[in-house]
């Protein structure tokens, strides 16, 4: 009896592998387009800024440092950066992820040249300037780096596409595949995934936080050893000169924010990253290791985060003055500038004519530019509230906690619940999404309705988009 019920598994497994491999085989790259950009939404860290390559009158496209993070959502936003998945297929089952081996969902999985042909098809309409490409596991990690290798090869040396390209690197592949991949790219990230070893052990247990860390110190390196031989030798090639950067979900696993932040800064004084970005959970499996469904991470809080991170990279502040173990969380009602600054009144108010550029840093209200102008400024005349205006200072936040020779903007108190009433009724501008009920992630894409329907522009085949699900 139980051998002919393994028998009848057997064939089960069986006919659905033939099945699927059938589909495959009947699969349009349309049909891969569709499944795949939308695949890759999840994945948010995909900056493209900090890269300047001119066109060199022999191959196709140029680079520009201003940033290119844009394609076309569905909404009609503007966003020239072609995202996509080079394969939904994954070896691996982490809990969290609607590509994980367990789940049944449509699989597809693009060759090398139909990346090239996407990529090359949709910039000459002007469509985009770059590509970003991820990918699940097909198989092993160096089979997945090798398919990408060769797609990101052809792009450069038979298409000579010279645009921006950001690879996400698999973790666990070969460092001679990284090390190659890494001097035809522009930026390279490795997902963190989760902030401990710990919830990576709970939900993700195929992935090994040294196999994570490994090549993010190889790319680290690789950079830095790249800038040396530039300085000697100016042709010398380039090895991923838009730097790496990580991803991080939150909500997933318990950690506060400020062991949250912590993590990230101890990525950025470790490995040189160029960003950190953080995905708030989205309940897709049902699991008991995970959040129940109903109970999303709340994007307000990848607000908070993300506003503490730049912080963090432009206004010199440690994690630890953000937050502490007795206080871990931030303030939900106040931006983290805002929060540390009524934490710490008895540094203000700061006088605008005399204090340093990193004092003015840390005055709400007062950003990087306005902390320069405001230093250049002042060489020549003694500044008022009204130059403050001109110059762009965010007066209403900033008046609690300056002084202009000597004189507060009004008659105000330098006391924590005076200010932060007064700054409450500000409102404070909030991502919401269009009804102004509830905050929304950023995404590059909604869904990957609009991109299909830009490469049946450029195919020039004539089908109904309209009857395609969402």
């Amino acid at each position: 009896m139980i051998s002919e019920v393994s028998n009848i598994n057997t064939e089960i497994v069986s006919n659905r592998n033939n099945i699927e491999s059938f589909v495959k085989r009947q699969q349009t790259i349309m049909d891969k387009l569709k499944i795949l950009t939308d695949a890759a939404k999840y994945d948010v860290s995909c900056s493209s800024s900090g890269v300047e390559r001119k066109g060199n009158g022999r191959d196709m496209g140029n680079c520009s440092a201003a940033g290119i993070c844009h394609s076309f959502s569905a909404d009609g936003r503007c966003i020239s950066l072609l995202k996509i998945l080079f394969s939904n297929e994954c070896a691996y089952d982490c809990k969290y992820c609607i590509n994980r081996r367990s789940n049944d969902v449509q699989r597809a999985t693009f060759t090398p040249d139909e990346v090239c042909e996407l990529t090359m098809n949709f910039y000459r309409r002007n469509y985009i300037e770059g590509l970003f490409l991820s990918s699940g596991i097909v198989g092993n990690p160096n089979y997945t780096m090798e398919l990408i290798y060769q797609a990101i090869y052809k792009l450069r040396n038979v298409y000579r596409f010279r645009g921006y390209i950001h690879v996400k690197g698999i973790p666990g592949a070969d460092p001679l595949l990284i090390q190659k991949i890494g001097f035809l790219v522009d930026r390279m990230s490795i997902n963190l995934e989760l902030p401990t070893a710990d919830g990576l052990r709970k939900l993700a247990p195929n992935k090994h936080r040294k196999n994570i860390l490994a090549p993010m110190r190889q790319i680290q390196q690789g950079i830095q050893q790249s800038k040396n031989e530039i300085v000697l030798y100016k042709n010398a090639p380039e090895f991923v000169p838009g730097g790496q950067s990580t991803q991080m979900i939150i909500g997933a696993t318990p950690e506060n924010d400020y062991q949250l932040m912590m993590v990230t800064q101890s990525l950025y004084e470790n490995f040189s990253l160029k960003r950190v970005y953080y995905s708030a959970y989205v309940g897709i499996n049902e699991d008991k290791d995970l959040p129940a469904l109903a109970n999303a991470t709340p994007l307000l809080r990848e607000h908070r985060l993300y506003q503490a991170d730049w912080l963090l990279r432009f206004y010199h502040f440690r994690a630890e003055e953000l937050l502490s173990e007795k206080r871990p969380n931030f303030n939900v009602l106040l931006d983290p500038k805002c929060d540390w600054a009524l934490q710490h009144l008895e540094q203000f108010p700061v006088e605008i004519n005399r204090a340093d550029y990193q004092t003015l840093l840390r005055v709400p209200g007062i950003g990087v530019k306005s902390a320069q102008r405001i230093c250049g400024a002042r060489r020549t005349a003694r500044l008022s509230f009204e130059d403050l205006k001109k110059i762009g200072v965010v007066l209403k936040r900033a008046l609690y906690f300056i002084t202009c020779s000597g004189k507060m903007m009004y008659n105000t108190k330098i006391e924590e619940d005076y200010i932060t009433r007064n700054l409450l009724s500000v409102h404070e501008r909030l991502p919401f999404d269009r009804d102004g009920v509830t905050y929304k992630q950023l995404s590059l894409f909604d869904d990957g309705q609009e991109n299909i329907r830009l490469f049946e522009h450029v195919r020039g085949a004539k089908i109904n988009i309209q009857n395609l699900s969402v």
